[in-house]
C-alpha cells in the first residue's frame, strides 16, 4: 500500500494537500519548501514541474512556472534534488507535470525516477485515459506509482466512472472548468456538484482543487471530499512573505484557522 493510500485509509478527514511549482521562488527552494510543508502538518504534497505551456494553470501559477524555468529548473535536476528527500519526511508525495516534459524525459525513465527517490503518484493532466491505459499504464504499475486523474463539472457520469475505475490513490475533482486560481467561494452551482459527486459513491476518495484559498473554500469542498488541494493561493503566499516557513504558516492560518 502506498503513502497515498494509506493516508486515506486512516479515515483522515479534511485532509490538506499544497502545490507548489518545483524552482520557484528559487531554484534550491525544493527541499526547504517540502519539509516546511511536512513539518507544519500538511498531509499531502504535490511538486510542480514547470513546464512552457502550462494549459490547467491559471496566470499565478503560469508566472512562478516562468520564473522557475528562468532559474534554471528542469526535470533532471528536480530528481538530483528529490535524491534525498525521504530522509526528511514520509509524507506522499504527488508529482503534477505535462505530458510532454514526462515524453521528453522518456517516460519509462520518468517512472522509475519517480518510484527511486520516493514519489509516490503522478498527475498528468494532458495524458488522455486512452493512450495512458494503451501506452504508458504499464510503466506506471511497474513502478508502484498512484496515478491520479481529474475530473471536471463537464465530465459526464459515464465518464466520471471510467475514470474512477482506472484511477488509483484519489480522484482529483476539478472545481470548475476554468484554469487553476484562487476564489473566495464557490456558489451553489458549485455547490451542487461537488454533491452530486459525493453521492455517486466512487471507489475511490476525492479532493477538490482549483479555487480554494481561505476556509470558506475549504470547508464548502471538504464537507462533500475528503479535502483539498491548494496551489496558487500558496504560491502568492511564497512570493510576499519573507521566508517559507511564514508562507506555509500563514496558508494553513488562512485556511484551517
Amino acid at each position: 500500500m502506498s503513502r497515498i493510500e494509506k493516508l486515506f485509509e486512516s479515515g483522515k478527514k479534511d485532509i490538506l494537500s499544497v502545490y507548489f511549482t518545483a524552482g520557484y521562488p528559487n531554484l534550491d527552494d525544493t527541499a526547504r519548501i517540502i519539509k516546511s510543508l511536512s513539518d507544519h502538518g500538511v498531509d499531502m504534497i504535490e511538486i510542480g514541474v514547470p513546464f512552457s505551456d502550462p494549459m490547467a494553470d491559471g496566470p499565478v501559477i503560469q508566472a512562478s512556472g516562468q520564473k522557475a524555468l528562468n532559474n534554471g529548473m528542469t526535470q533532471k535536476l528536480l530528481f538530483e534534488q528529490l535524491a534525498n528527500i525521504r530522509q526528511l519526511t514520509d509524507i506522499p508525495l504527488i508529482m503534477m507535470s505535462y505530458v510532454n516534459t514526462a515524453m521528453q524525459f522518456g517516460f519509462k525513465e520518468y517512472c522509475e525516477n519517480c518510484a527511486r527517490v520516493g514519489v509516490d503518484g503522478l498527475i498528468i493532466p494532458d495524458l488522455p485515459l486512452e493512450i495512458y491505459q494503451k501506452e504508458y499504464k504499464q510503466y506506471v504499475e511497474a513502478n508502484k506509482l498512484n496515478y491520479i486523474q481529474l475530473i471536471t463539472p463537464e465530465t459526464s457520469d459515464e465518464r466520471i466512472r471510467e475514470i474512477d475505475s482506472t484511477t488509483s490513490g484519489f480522484v482529483y475533482m476539478v472545481s470548475s472548468v476554468a484554469t487553476t486560481g484562487a476564489q473566495q467561494s464557490f456558489n451553489d452551482a458549485k455547490q451542487q456538484y461537488f454533491k452530486h459527486i459525493e453521492d455517486m459513491h466512487l471507489t475511490n476518495p476525492t479532493l477538490v482543487g482549483f479555487g480554494v484559498s481561505n476556509r470558506e473554500t475549504f470547508r464548502a469542498a471538504a464537507d462533500h471530499s475528503r479535502g483539498c488541494i491548494i496551489g496558487s493561493a500558496f504560491i502568492k503566499l511564497l512570493s510576499t512573505c519573507p521566508t517559507i516557513d511564514e508562507a506555509v504558516e500563514t496558508l494553513i492560518r488562512n485556511v484551517k484557522g
